[in-house]
């Protein structure tokens, strides 16, 4: 009977652990969807398509990769294999950083010879992330700053690089709250035909103490290789910062209202900050003109939500928490396309605020200084508009 009675007892035990795994499961559905309205809701469906066969080739080249990907990250199917994920990952090393071209994409990928040369290269060195800084500020973080302002800029960019330095990108330290600066570039391709600027550059830098360069070429498609770096270089240089604001060159910042905006965010908002202008429900350009062409032998299916690559804020936190994941999300063409694959890899999706304004402001309020106030992104602006904003901004007669 006492044998019966334990098999009883322990039925009775599954029975019920089971049944409150499908209430957190049920109670977990329910939820799905429901955010704040301000927040982009995360699809349930992963952002790549999984493959019936990865020997398929009639998917796009990119899915395929990133379903290998997920095999060698997946514990389950390292279990299966009798083996550990970081086995998996030593014994496909190649999928992972590959600095030599891999001319195994030229028979891959179906239309390789007839895709535009900026595709050919992107392809030929998708796997390579091991790029040199050539210039490097490892002492930037030494004071642990409260924001960063990290600038997406270009060599020959000397004009926009000072004006931000004369404005809304100047280093300061009130009280405890400290910013500091760095711009993000690197080598201009030989292609090109750019006269070498690099004494310049280095008597530049002498000056400020405020560029990152890398020994990769700085073009449109290598923007998410230059994400990653300096996603690495955060976390290794500058780990405990608060706060990152990223974005281009040309875009006017009013880093007073971001530090106002600090003040009032709870310490669980505050440690997972991802925000900016959001876009949702997007997909790939087709259209080969366009800036944004994506062929559909490189990529299929929908984008996550991201934000626009004009500028973001997030916090430190999520910073190192999207380095570790990028490792496990190939490199995509498009720099917001990819940082939101990594945020859907995590799990959440990029906040939207208001004042994030990368696609501009109607053109009767572009000279009205007062909008400004509330705002914390304006795209596009020139050096000497930078300068002429935020000279207005700051000026004690200003009454709105």
């Amino acid at each position: 009977m006492n044998i019966g009675k334990r098999r009883l007892k322990l039925l009775l035990i599954v029975i019920a652990v089971n049944f409150v795994v499908y209430l957190i499961v049920e109670v977990s559905r329910g939820n799905q969807g429901k955010d704040s309205k301000n927040r982009a809701a995360v699809p349930t469906s992963r952002f790549w398509k999984s493959l019936k066969s990865p020997k398929s080739t009639e998917k796009a080249y990119w899915n395929r990769e990133q379903q290998k990907l997920e095999d060698l990250y997946n514990p389950i199917l390292a279990l299966l294999s009798n083996t550990t994920v970081e086995e998996n990952l030593l014994t496909n090393a190649s999928l992972l950083n590959y600095c030599e071209p891999d001319f195994s994409v030229t028979t891959q990928v179906k239309d390789f010879q007839s895709l535009p040369e900026r595709f050919k290269d992107f392809l030929l060195y998708l796997r390579c992330r091991n790029y040199s800084l050539v210039i490097d500020q490892p002492d930037k973080c030494s004071s642990t700053p409260l924001l960063l302002l990290a600038i997406k800029s270009l060599i020959p960019h000397f004009d926009r690089r000072q004006a931000i330095r004369e404005s809304w990108g100047r280093e300061m330290k009130i009280g405890n709250v400290t910013v500091v600066r760095v711009f993000l570039l690197g080598q201009m391709p030989a292609e090109d035909s750019f006269p070498n600027l690099s004494d310049i550059l280095h008597f530049e830098n002498e000056k400020h103490k405020d560029i990152l360069l890398w020994d990769f070429k700085d073009t449109f498609f290598n923007l998410t290789l230059k994400e990653v770096l300096f996603l690495k270089w955060v976390t290794t240089s500058c780990p405990n910062v608060k706060f990152i604001f990223k974005g281009d060159d040309d875009v006017f910042v009013n880093t007073y209202r971001i530090l106002e905006f600090f003040r009032n965010l709870s310490n669980s908002k505050a440690k997972h900050l991802f925000m900016g202008d959001v876009i949702k429900d997007a997909g790939p350009h087709r259209e080969k003109k366009l800036k944004y062409y994506i062929p559909e032998s490189l990529y299929e299916g929908t984008y996550p939500p991201y934000a626009g690559g004009g500028g973001v804020l997030y916090s430190g936190e999520v910073a190192h928490r999207l380095y570790n994941v990028s490792q496990q999300v190939l490199l995509y063409p498009i720099d917001d396309v990819y940082i939101g694959m990594c945020l859907r890899k995590l799990g959440f999706a990029p906040e939207k605020h208001k004042g994030f304004k990368t696609f501009g402001i109607d053109e009767k309020y572009r000279s009205n200084i007062c909008v400004y106030r509330n705002l914390m992104l304006v795209h596009s602006r020139s050096p000497q508009e930078m300068i002429t904003i935020w000279s207005k901004l700051k000026s004690p007669d200003l009454n709105c």
